[in-house]
C-alpha cells in the first residue's frame, strides 16, 4: 500500500535509506555515497520541500520510499528505495507511478548511476528516457532521464 509519508514516518524511512543504498553503494566499492551520508535534518528539509511517499508492509512496516518536488514545470524524483528483501515484487514500480500521479501532467527527471543498469531498465520501462550523462568522479557517471 502506497501512502504520503508523515513527519514521524521519516527516521524509519532514514535507517531503510541507509540499508537500501548499500548495495548502491557495493557497485562502486566505496561506502561514502549522499545517500549514506544523509542526516535527518535533510530528510526533514525534503519532506517540507515536496512531496515524500511510503510503501507499507505487512505491520505497518515501510518497505520502500520515493521523493519528489517540483520547479518550473520539471518533477524532482529521487532516493526511489525497497527493502532488500522486497526488491523485485513491483514495489518500485508502484512507488514511482503514484509519485507521478502527485504531480500530474509534468515533466519528470530523475538520475542513476551507469552501473543500476537494474534501476535504468525499470525506468526506461515506465516511458523515461537518457537525456544526459554526467562524470561525477572518476568511478563515478550519472545518467539523467526524463519523461513527459
Amino acid at each position: 500500500m502506497i501512502k504520503k509519508a508523515q513527519k514521524e514516518d521519516l527516521e524509519e524511512i532514514l535507517k531503510l535509506q541507509y540499508l537500501a543504498y548499500q548495495s548502491e553503494a557495493k557497485l562502486f566499492g566505496n561506502m561514502d555515497i549522499p545517500p549514506l551520508k544523509q542526516t535527518i535534518e535533510e530528510v526533514y528539509d525534503e519532506f517540507q520541500k515536496g512531496a515524500i511517499l511510503k510503501a507499507v508492509g505487512d505491520g505497518g512496516v515501510i518497505i520502500g520510499s520515493v521523493r519528489a518536488f517540483c520547479d518550473s514545470g520539471t518533477v524532482y524524483i529521487g532516493k526511489l528505495m525497497v527493502h532488500p528483501s522486497k526488491q523485485g515484487q513491483g514495489i518500485g514500480t508502484q512507488l514511482l507511478l503514484e509519485m507521478e500521479k502527485q504531480y500530474p501532467n509534468q515533466r519528470y527527471e530523475l538520475f542513476t548511476s551507469t552501473r543500476s543498469e537494474k534501476n535504468i531498465a525499470l525506468y526506461q520501462k515506465l516511458g523515461y528516457k537518457i537525456f544526459d550523462e554526467e562524470q561525477v568522479t572518476e568511478e563515478l557517471r550519472f545518467v539523467y532521464m526524463e519523461k513527459g
